[in-house]
C-alpha cells in the first residue's frame, strides 16, 4: 500500500510539472490580439515619422524657393552704363556666323528661364548693319517651342568694329553692345547696355560657343572678364544645348525680337545679308 502512495504521489507530481510547462509554454507565445497592436504601434509612429520628414523638406523647399525668386538682393542694379572698351584689332568678318550661346545673363531675370539660344551674326555690305539672328526655348516649356528674334546695329566707329549701336525709341537712343573678346573659332563674349529714363539700365551679356558645350576652364576665363561692370555673376546662367535639333517652329511674335527703324512689316524684319550678284 505505501509502494501504491508513493507511485501516486509521483504520478501527481509528474502532472504538476508537465502543467506547468504547458503554461509556460502559453506564456512564451505572444497573442494575435498582442502583434497586431504592435504592429499598428509601429505603423503608427512610421506615419508620423514620415510627415515630419515631409514637413521638413517642405520647409527647406519654401525656403529655397522664397530666397531665389523674392528674398535674394540683386547688387548689380545701376542706372547708367558701364564705361567699356571694345576688343582690340577686331576682325568683324570672323566674328560672323552661327554661335551656341552657353550662358547667359540679364539685368531683368533672376531665374534660369532658357535653353537651345543660338545666335547668327551677319554683317550687310548693302547697308553696313550688323543682324543678330537667335532663336531659343522656355526651359520648361513642355512642347519644346523654339522663339526668334533679331537685333539689328550700326557700328558707329569703323575704327572701332567691335563697338555696335542699336537705336531704339524704348531705349530713347542709347543701346551699345560690345565685343569683350574672341578667339573667332571656338568662343566669344559681347555684352548689350541700354539705358532708360527714371529706371535701371538693362545690361546683358552673351557667352558664346562655336559647338555646344565649352571647356570649364574657357568658360572661367570669360566670366571673370564681367564683375568689372557690375555684373553679378551668380545671375548668369548656363544654357541647355542638348535636344535642341528638332524643336517645334512658333508663329508668335517673338516678345525678344527688335526691329529697326520702326519697320513694322513682317518681311522687314529679317534683312537679307550679303545679298549674292545675278548678273
Amino acid at each position: 500500500m505505501a509502494k501504491s502512495s508513493s507511485s501516486s504521489s509521483s504520478s501527481s507530481s509528474s502532472n504538476n510539472n508537465n502543467s506547468n510547462n504547458n503554461n509556460n509554454n502559453i506564456k512564451s507565445e505572444p497573442s494575435p490580439t498582442f502583434v497586431g497592436e504592435v504592429m499598428r504601434s509601429l505603423l503608427h509612429w512610421a506615419a508620423l515619422l514620415l510627415l515630419v520628414l515631409l514637413l521638413h523638406l517642405a520647409d527647406a523647399w519654401m525656403k529655397y524657393n522664397s530666397y531665389t525668386a523674392t528674398s535674394r538682393k540683386r547688387t548689380d542694379l545701376r542706372r547708367k552704363c558701364p564705361n567699356v572698351r571694345a576688343i582690340r584689332n577686331f576682325d568683324l568678318e570672323l566674328m560672323m556666323g552661327n554661335w551656341h550661346v552657353v550662358q547667359y545673363y540679364a539685368s531683368t531675370e533672376e531665374l534660369p528661364e532658357y535653353a537651345c539660344m543660338r545666335s547668327n551674326f551677319a554683317f550687310s555690305s548693302e547697308d553696313q548693319h550688323i543682324t543678330m539672328n537667335f532663336s531659343y526655348i522656355f526651359a520648361e516649356d513642355p512642347l519644346r517651342e523654339k522663339l526668334q528674334g533679331n537685333i539689328t546695329w550700326l557700328i558707329p566707329d569703323f575704327g572701332t568694329p567691335g563697338h555696335w549701336m542699336h537705336t531704339e525709341d524704348i531705349y530713347e537712343g542709347i543701346y551699345n553692345t560690345y565685343v569683350l573678346d574672341t578667339d573667332y573659332h571656338n568662343w566669344g563674349l559681347i555684352m548689350h547696355c541700354a539705358e532708360k529714363k527714371k529706371h535701371p539700365r538693362y545690361l546683358s551679356a552673351l557667352l558664346l560657343s562655336r559647338e555646344s558645350t565649352l571647356g570649364d576652364n574657357v568658360v572661367t576665363f570669360l566670366r571673370e572678364k564681367l564683375p568689372r561692370y557690375d555684373i553679378d555673376l551668380s545671375f548668369m546662367f548656363a544654357i541647355n544645348q542638348t535636344s535642341c535639333e528638332h524643336l517645334m517652329e512658333s508663329s508668335k511674335d517673338d516678345p525678344l525680337a527688335y526691329i529697326v527703324n520702326e519697320q513694322q512689316n513682317a518681311q522687314d524684319t529679317f534683312k537679307v545679308i550679303n545679298k549674292p550678284d545675278t548678273n
